[in-house]
């Protein structure tokens, strides 16, 4: 069962993991079967190992690579830290993306490893704690939002065509005013588009939108999310929510949603003088979250690793992600 969400304060009784998700050039991850006599036995894990007393978590992250797979790693960001309380002990993951390193990766300790395509991550059987992080591996770091269609609906899909062709992998389609027919059919569209790109479509809208347009999942507004008593979809399709402060995201935690969007971090370009989190601000609520987080208001892609040091998946963006396709 997932973890709830955990003060900071709550981590600091934690037993602090490094892991690592380590990612080869064809886009596989790497997974590493627990032995059957220890803790969680039998399951499958990314691997990694408590930290030593007064070790920082890179250095801790290198230390056991070594020791587990004979590599050290060279390129590696932080991907997302997740508290959970086991009935019998407590942990902290901080997880770490990890695409290049150094030496020959074998299981230096005997144990089973296998590349996994990313995929196929959610028909294994992991540890509870270890599930936020599969759901971290399958995301990208950047969630386009769409801005209007207008009146010319045939330019905006042109337009989402070549956001997908530039790379955009998980795209929201966010219509504020248009009659449900042409909307469902705007969505179906929309979705046949990204599936042909190898993307995800979420609907901005209600479970009835996914399912009727063929989408991957619905993002909810803020207020549908805290009108919700109950996760609206299966596991198997994506479910995101808008976040605004520390409430809505303990709710968002509590219904096991894949992801989230905070906002807003900086200044936009539509609301200069709103007020917005910070970076630092940020830092403490992804510190509160047991799920994938994403940094949304003002985000350009150069804000990429500030965001990831800050604890997020990424960022989220309308117009930076729109108009660096055109």
């Amino acid at each position: 069962m997932p973890g709830r969400a955990f003060s900071i304060e709550a981590s600091a009784g934690l037993i602090h993991v490094a892991a690592a998700v380590i990612v080869n050039r064809a886009g596989e991850v790497l997974l590493a079967r627990r032995p059957e006599h220890v803790h969680q036995g039998g399951l499958w894990e990314f691997p990694g190992g408590k930290l030593e007393p007064a070790e920082d978590s890179r250095s801790g992250l290198a230390r056991e690579l070594e020791e587990e797979l004979g590599i050290v790693p060279s390129a590696a960001r932080p991907l997302i830290r997740i508290p959970h309380r086991y009935p019998d002990k407590s942990v902290l993951l901080d997880v770490w993306r990890v695409d290049a390193w150094r030496g020959e990766l074998y299981g230096r300790e005997g144990q089973t490893v296998e590349w996994v395509p990313v995929a196929q991550l959610t028909e294994r059987a992991f540890p509870a704690a270890n599930l936020p992080i599969v759901t971290a591996a399958r995301l990208p770091d950047r969630y386009l939002i769409t801005p209007q269609p207008g009146a010319d609906q045939a330019a905006f899909l042109d337009e989402l065509a070549e956001s997908l062709r530039s790379g955009m992998r998980l795209v929201q389609l966010r219509v504020k005013e248009l009659p449900y027919r042409r909307l469902r059919e705007l969505a179906t569209r929309a979705a046949a588009l990204c599936h042909g790109a190898g993307a995800s479509l979420l609907v901005n809208g209600d479970a009835r939108l996914a399912e009727e347009s063929g989408a991957d999942g619905v993002h909810l507004s803020g207020a549908r999310l805290m009108a919700c008593s109950e996760r609206p979809l299966p596991a198997e399709r994506w479910v995101a929510a808008s976040c605004h402060d520390g409430r809505e995201l303990e709710h968002a935690c509590r219904l096991r949603l894949d992801f989230v969007v905070l906002s807003s971090v900086k200044s936009t370009a539509s609301h200069p003088r709103a007020q917005t989190l910070g970076w630092a601000a940020l830092r403490r609520l992804t510190e509160r979250a047991t799920l994938p987080v994403y940094a949304l208001g003002g985000m350009q892609p150069a804000d990429l690793p500030v965001a990831w040091e800050h604890g997020a998946q990424g960022i989220a963006a309308i117009r930076s992600l729109w108009t660096a396709a055109l």
